[in-house]
């Protein structure tokens, strides 16, 4: 198992002084977020440079980098808006080429400018046009940089199951476009009932082309699920790791949601679970 901890998960500190938390974890990799763990002025292109990727590369110790975090809506309405993304994107693409990083990861947002889930308009054919029409300058860029773009399917957002994140892959059929599998995210109180079902038919539709794994638990709601730690509310892994021992060997998988104090716990639950199968 190759598991690893989202770096704004950690305890507060310095970039090295979370590297060190990491480590002592036991956590092999990461989910890098510059703007999250540095300051937000690492989201802007103009502080890319070779230099920034050598800094970050010594400050990680070894540690992989699976995923470069650049979570902006590329759906909102505002032309001008979404103009002003794209640029961040390439950015970060050549911040992921520069550090040999894993991919660069990104939700698939909702086609308003808060990001709100709407029922209405979020999961039509319209908003999935529109999002495959953006996400082109993006994946053209990584092909040019020699970086993986991922997308991250999520009930909430435009992409939100199996199905239509295999109709964004197939849009491109570019190897640089690759998804980030986050079961609990394809969940909502109106499919938990189907919640194997739901999994299974995204490894199903998915598997040759995801390329990090997100894991995390939920506390499920009348009208939500609440994200928490592994190993602290109702999901179950056996498909999720059977999947990424059988077909996906040493797959950086990534936890979400955890706290200084479970962390460890739950990467230790899921290499025990892993083990049995």
């Amino acid at each position: 198992m190759n598991i690893g901890i989202r770096m704004h998960d950690l305890a507060q500190g310095t970039l090295e002084e979370r590297t060190g938390y990491a480590k002592a974890q036991g956590f092999s990799c990461v989910h890098l977020a510059t703007s999250k763990v540095i300051g937000p002025e690492y989201m802007e292109p103009a502080v890319v440079s070779p230099g920034l990727a050598a800094y970050l590369t010594r400050a990680l110790q070894g540690l992989e980098v699976a995923v470069l975090g650049c979570y902006l809506n590329l759906a909102h309405p505002d032309e001008a808006v979404y103009r002003a993304m794209v640029p961040k994107y390439v950015a970060h693409l050549q911040l992921c080429r520069w550090m040999n990083a894993g991919v660069v990861g990104t939700e698939t947002g909702n086609p308003n400018a808060e990001c709100s889930y709407d029922p209405t308009q979020s999961h039509t054919e319209a908003a999935l046009d529109l999002f495959i029409e953006r996400l082109r300058p993006v994946v053209d860029a990584a092909e040019k940089i020699g970086a993986v773009m991922a997308i991250e399917p999520a009930y909430h957002h435009i992409v939100s199951d199996g199905r239509r994140a295999r109709k964004v892959l197939d849009a491109f059929r570019s190897p640089n476009l690759k998804i980030i599998f986050d079961p609990v995210n394809m969940l909502h109180p109106d499919n938990l009932h189907r919640r194997d079902v739901v999994i299974e038919e995204a490894i199903d539709l998915l598997g040759e082309d995801i390329a990090v794994i997100h894991l995390k638990d939920y506390h499920a709601q009348p009208d939500k699920l609440v994200a928490c730690a592994c190993g602290t509310g109702e999901m179950t892994y056996d498909a999720v790791l059977r999947f990424a021992k059988t077909r996906k060997p040493h797959i950086q998988m990534t936890l979400e949601n955890t706290i200084p104090t479970n962390a460890e716990a739950a990467r230790l639950l899921l290499e025990r679970i892993a083990a049995d199968l």
